[in-house]
């Protein structure tokens, strides 16, 4: 059993479509899982669909015309593929709309933007059953299951893990082809309410079918040859990694490394299931291995940038320390209001900060601490984090910018850096 998963990028048109039959024969008698996720820019098109729902904008219904136009024209370039499901799903959210949204925003954004891996996977499936690639769509909402927490859902492993082992045993009348087509993204509440798993969760999504399935392997499928020390976007002179151990993995995508889902690599480690990150353009090309051994030749300096940063540094008003009371208070907050720290430290009577710049959450959280604490921020940094880091590098880094907040571990140094 493989499983396979292609992001937005390589299902944003009719032509990336195909390329998804091209890969997929590729591998002939071979059982596959495939997961896929929303086309292209759908989901930041259903979050604007979702947005306007919440604040009754009479633009909402213009917003979804559009996203049903862009997938009715790509199902037509494929021979109608899944344009009875588009219409169907497309009246399901129509039906919504109607409605009045939910009074917590998370539940109205689930119920919406959920449906984008619905549209992908109905055109994704027909074109391949009319190509000649036969398969079997799997709603994902009948099989993920989890915790009720919209937005950033948690897996109930015991429950999901069953539901999968069932849906795809060979005895089940719908397990008829080889491939399986399924949604990433996408789950269902242990109460039956629709659910995602944190924004670009497929990744996850397919490491959890992995895990069920006790693949033998599993490959992202990306616009990218691998995975590499830097974000060419960001930095010169990148080098692709052929082969990092899951512990350097899952470091620089918790430290923002934007190929792989944080969460993608625990399932995927605790049953050493092979990870490979592959180009959608150049299939046969080797990508890159993530596996539990590593090299000295994989130990090369990784930089991470993370733009649109607030330090905030919070002080008790009556000067005493920062104790845990304190503490359990700042975290509290944090965690309702679902702002996640990117980086902290504290001394005495001061606890520091860094987190992705929301106006909206900042702004909230700030007007929570005002009572018992002084609160001072800075706006417009950078985070930089440097995996098997040295002092070249660093200065290379920094650039003469000024450092307002710095953490060094044996392998990796983060820094707090004013934007260039």
């Amino acid at each position: 059993m493989k499983v396979f998963k292609f992001g937005g990028a390589s299902v944003k048109d009719a032509a990336s479509v195909k390329n998804v039959g091209t890969i997929l024969s590729m591998f002939p008698d071979e059982k596959i899982c495939v997961v896929v996720s929303a086309m292209g820019k759908t989901t930041n098109l259903l979050e604007k669909v979702t947005e306007a729902w919440v604040n009754q904008d009479v633009a909402v219904l213009e917003l979804l015309s559009g996203i049903e136009q862009f997938h009715r024209s790509i199902a037509e370039e494929l021979n109608d593929s899944g344009k009875l499901l588009i219409k169907q799903i497309m009246n399901e959210i129509r039906q919504l709309l109607q409605s009045a949204p939910p009074s917590y925003y998370d539940a109205a954004y689930d119920l919406i933007v959920s449906r984008g891996e619905l549209l992908s996977t109905a055109i994704v499936s027909e074109y391949l059953n009319q190509s000649g690639i036969p398969n079997q769509m799997l709603d994902a909402r009948k099989v993920i299951v989890t915790n009720e927490a919209n937005r950033n859902a948690r897996v109930s492993w015991k429950e999901t893990t069953s539901r999968i082992v069932a849906a795809f045993d060979d005895s089940n009348p719908e397990q008829e082809a080889l491939i399986t087509i399924t949604q990433g993204f996408i789950g269902s509440s242990v109460s039956g309410q629709p659910v995602t798993l944190g924004r670009e969760g497929s990744d996850y999504s397919a490491a959890v079918f992995a895990f069920a399935l006790d693949a033998g392997q599993m490959i992202i499928w990306k616009d990218v040859p691998g995975v590499f020390n830097a974000d060419p976007r960001y930095f010169k002179d990148v080098v692709k990694l052929d082969r990092i151990s899951y512990r350097d993995a899952i470091e620089l995508a918790y430290f923002g490394a934007s190929v792989i889902h944080p969460k993608t690599i625990q399932p995927l480690q605790n049953k050493n299931i092979p990870l490979y990150v592959k180009s959608f353009t150049d299939p046969g090309a080797e990508g890159t291995l993530i596996h539990q051994s590593t090299d000295a030749k994989s130990q090369i300096p990784s930089y991470i940038s993370k733009p649109g940063q607030v330090l905030v540094s919070i002080s008790p008003k009556d000067f005493s320390f920062v104790a845990e009371d304190g503490l359990h208070t700042i975290f509290g907050l944090l965690s309702h209001m679902g702002i996640s720290i990117n980086m902290m430290q504290n001394s005495a009577i001061s606890f520091s900060i860094c987190v992705d710049d929301h106006p909206d959450k900042i702004k909230r959280l700030f007007t929570a601490l005002s009572g018992d604490f002084n609160v001072k921020y800075n706006r417009g940094l950078e985070l930089v984090t440097v995996r098997y880091y040295n002092k070249k590098v660093i200065d290379k880094i920094v650039n003469k910018r000024a450092v307002l907040l710095e953490q060094r571990s044996r392998l990796t140094v983060q820094m707090v850096v004013e934007m260039e």
